[in-house]
């Protein structure tokens, strides 16, 4: 059968959401191993990324479901929800490559400012001291703040090394899948329109 028929669609639509099922999978994984591992103390940011894994998978799974079944209600609600992901992942990746230099120093210390916790968890990695300013009498948790012999940096100038180069990648990979996502609703749509040949030809499912 050609590439566009019922059988072909079908195994693309299978083989994306599989993609998705197992995204959502990895993105569980790593925050679980994260938080196991005491690399990540802020519980906000492993269960916001384990909600998201959860989500990517919940939706996968009804659009596998959809497609295994060629159930039209399972497809439809994947459909929207899909496209609805696609038009806040797009706006979100657009916005990442869109900020300048200040809106970045802005957004860094507005997150730097909202948990303590990630404040800690930056301090230990890239081992300086406060945001705009290294503090004097309070604590710190990098190594530097504890050795006499060595001087710490401001955590905002090595932040601000890497962030533009960070968002340019979340912006890229977002771009990436949310046009995967497009061809996604793209394939359920076109699906859910093609008679299934092994049933009866006047039946539409």
């Amino acid at each position: 059968m050609v590439c566009g028929g019922f059988i072909c669609t079908k195994n693309a639509l299978c083989a994306l959401n599989i993609v998705y099922v197992l995204v959502g999978l990895l993105l569980i994984g790593v925050a679980g191993w994260g938080k196991w591992l005491d690399l990540v103390s802020s519980i906000r940011v492993v269960a916001g990324v384990i909600g998201v894994g959860i989500f990517l998978f919940v939706v996968a799974f009804v659009g596998l479901c959809g497609a295994l079944k060629h159930h039209q209600v399972l497809l439809f609600f994947y459909m929207i929800i899909l496209f609805i992901v696609f038009v806040v992942q797009f706006s979100v990746s657009c916005a990442c490559l869109a900020l300048n230099k200040e809106q970045q120093n802005h957004l860094l210390e507005v997150g730097w400012n909202k948990s303590e916790a990630t404040q800690t968890d930056l301090e230990k990695t890239l081992d300086c001291c406060g945001f705009l300013s290294v503090p004097v009498n309070d604590s710190c948790a990098a190594r530097c703040f504890h050795n006499p012999q060595m001087t710490c940096e401001k955590c905002s100038d090595i932040i601000q090394r890497y962030a533009g180069d960070v968002l340019r990648f979340v912006g890229g990979i977002g771009l990436f899948f949310s046009f995967t996502e497009i061809l996604g609703v793209w394939l359920a749509h076109r699906y859910r329109n093609i008679k299934d040949p092994r049933t009866n030809p006047g039946a539409f499912l």
